[in-house]
């Protein structure tokens, strides 16, 4: 899970930096791409906290 907040905070910097350049396709892109895996990484971690929760129930 790790990773993918990795390539969350490296897809927010790459719009960040489209976005001060006037790059506003591509700043647009790469900030959907990470709040698509932000929210993936979180959704993986409520599961695994819950599979996680009833293994030891």
């Amino acid at each position: 899970m790790g990773n993918l907040l990795h390539w969350a905070l490296v897809f927010l910097i790459v719009a960040i930096v489209a976005a001060i350049f006037g790059f506003g396709g591509v700043a647009g892109t790469a900030m959907g791409g990470a709040q698509m895996l932000f929210w993936a990484a979180i959704i993986l971690f409520v599961v695994s906290a819950l599979v996680g929760i009833v293994r030891r129930a």
